[in-house]
């Protein structure tokens, strides 16, 4: 249930460690298990999180959620968070739970992140991604929207503190944006060439995005071409699609991938 307190794992040795908070809902060991994947400065309490819970729930299947270091419930400082960083926990929560099945839900950046660990699963095969369903996906954000919209004041504050902050609508505190992260950023790019998922994908996105833009979706579809792929877009959708026409579209993707 929600109320109850996550599970840790230790990510990292040395300095370099950090505990990583992790919820599992048991389901059935015979079909895939629903991996919730999420944003930036997001957290796996989040109404799509809760949302892909109550779907697995009712579907009978095991829903894994976790916090990135610096989100949520995990230890860690944000400021450390890179691609690199995080998706390094995401697989090790994915591979402690020892599933051989896995449905990628990933939300924003969580797309990106997911994108990245289908790549990595994919070298040894297990576990084996039998879908995904990407909200608003937000891969190679750092190079593609937020780099060509950096003024002279975000650039100076990259060189000199090494960091630049920006207001969040859906924040009090503004957004932290590192030179690091965006570094990183670089060596994870996905949109350069084909991705192979090897699974069917479906896409929502909202066309009033003002994040993520709903072309972004589109280019993505542009390097999955070897791919089962199902956009929807949401004409008068936001960055979160988490009103309640949203959750029952992201349930009917879900329902629409084979999970059985």
């Amino acid at each position: 249930m929600q109320g109850e307190k996550p599970e840790f794992l230790t990510v990292g040795a040395g300095a370099e460690a950090r505990e990583i908070a992790w919820r599992l809902l048991d389901g059935a060991k015979d079909r895939p298990a629903l991996v919730w994947l999420g944003g930036y400065r997001s957290d796996m309490k989040g109404t799509k999180a809760v949302e892909l819970e109550s779907f697995a729930r009712d579907r009978g299947l095991a829903c894994l959620r976790l916090d990135y270091s610096g989100h949520g419930e995990s230890g860690g400082e944000f400021r450390d968070g890179t691609i690199s960083r995080w998706l390094e926990e995401a697989l090790a929560v994915i591979r402690h739970a020892g599933f051989e099945r896995l449905i990628l839900v990933g939300s924003s950046m969580g797309g990106w992140i997911a994108l990245r660990a289908v790549q990595e699963l994919r070298k040894t095969g297990l576990p084996k991604v039998e879908g995904m369903v990407l909200i608003a996906p937000a891969p190679d954000f750092t190079m593609d929207l937020i780099e060509p919209s950096l003024g002279e004041a975000e650039r100076q504050s990259l060189q000199e503190k090494g960091y630049f902050e920006e207001h969040s609508e859906y924040a009090p505190e503004p957004n932290i944006f590192t030179a690091r992260l965006m570094d990183d950023g670089r060596a994870n790019r996905v949109m350069t060439g084909i991705i192979e998922t090897g699974c069917p994908v479906h896409i929502l996105q909202g066309m009033q995005d003002p994040d993520v833009p709903w072309r972004h979706a589109m280019k993505l579809i542009e390097h999955l071409p070897a791919d089962d792929v199902v956009i929807s877009l949401v004409k008068d959708g936001d960055h979160r699609l988490s009103r309640p026409e949203d959750l029952a579209l992201m349930r009917r993707a879900l329902d629409a991938l084979p999970h059985g």
